[in-house]
């Protein structure tokens, strides 16, 4: 229950904006029925090189059934099954699967392998590859893995002008799939005043479902006197909603949970918005919604963005 003395918002002002979509993004969706379909069909244990996908609930459930999340290929028994998580891999981490005799079964998201693709595409063409990106995320790390030489990370416009190039004429660049759209949109811009003859990606590599939230997110702070972003300290997308509602001027913060709810970012407010990372749980939403509840904010109003929507195949090993 709401602490006596706060100063709360009434029931008749108190409002949830529920933002849609909140489910998982289709390359999280695919990751998890991997590790699945590998427990049922090839019986436990399962070994999975990193977090499947960044949800600490998730995770926990899958290490109940079997599933043995490692960090370092070294901690996988020979000729044991290994899963590589959505966030994809680089070229050295393949090698060592071989060298260690292990039977791989590739989890990473098709939007992320395509940038992969990408960068072995142009690196071999002898073009110097911009890779818009947070250099601490795993998905960055791995992808730079596939040509370190020929790739600059960059995570803002301020470093647009002090990149090196082999050739100006020949630049291309590429994007983290969770990259926030307005930040990105702005370091493109950057990038395309510095070397007019950039090359972009042949299709967008931002992922559908982060596209999807951020619209949503842009939409409902026009009205929120503060969003919530519901998803782990850790997950990119999450953090990106959280930066994308307070680029839109309005107040935002990163929540795990409930408990991390904290009493002065409510008093006063009319408008609360709630927003979901692609990689969160929909009880743990439910948990934020029953506790906010408590707060004052009874009144719920989910705020739909039209969504673009995809499903990816799972790999064939699982399925024949």
């Amino acid at each position: 229950m709401a602490p006596e003395g706060k100063n709360l918002p009434t029931t008749e002002q108190a409002t949830l904006l529920l933002l849609k979509p909140r489910r998982f993004c289709a390359g999280v969706i695919r990751a998890i029925e991997v590790v699945e379909l590998a427990l049922t069909k090839l019986g436990r244990p399962v070994y999975v090189r990193k977090e499947i996908v960044h949800n600490r609930h998730v995770v926990e459930d899958l290490a109940a059934r079997g599933a043995v999340f490692v960090e370092s290929l070294q901690e996988v028994p020979s000729g044991a099954v290994v899963i590589f998580s959505a966030r994809g891999v680089s070229p050295s981490v393949r090698e060592e699967a071989i060298q260690l005799g292990l039977h791989v079964i590739d989890a990473t998201c098709p939007l992320v392998a395509k940038v992969h693709f990408e960068v072995i595409r142009y690196s071999r063409e002898g073009y110097s590859i911009i890779l818009i990106g947070y250099r601490d995320q795993d998905e960055v790390i791995e992808t730079l893995g596939e040509a370190p030489p020929a790739i600059s990370v960059i995570s803002s416009v301020e470093e647009v002008d002090s990149l090196d190039v082999k050739d100006p004429e020949r630049v291309v660049y590429l994007t983290q799939t969770t990259l926030g759209l307005d930040e990105t949109s702005e370091i493109v811009a950057a990038l395309k005043r510095r070397f007019p003859g950039i090359q972009s990606p042949p299709m967008q590599d931002t992922c559908y479902a982060t596209g999807n939230c951020q619209a949503a997110v842009e939409l409902v702070a026009r009205e929120a006197d503060t969003i919530l972003a519901v998803g782990a300290e850790n997950s990119s997308n999450s953090n990106r909603l959280m930066e994308v509602a307070r680029r839109s001027g309005t107040d935002a913060y990163l929540i795990s949970c409930a408990a991390g709810i904290q009493p002065c970012w409510l008093g006063g407010r009319r408008h609360l918005g709630i927003t979901v990372g692609p990689s969160t749980s929909s009880f743990l939403v439910e948990q934020v919604v029953d506790g906010l509840k408590s707060w004052g904010f009874t009144s719920i109003r989910e705020v739909e963005w039209t969504q673009k929507d995809v499903r990816f195949a799972l790999p064939a090993e699982l399925t024949n």
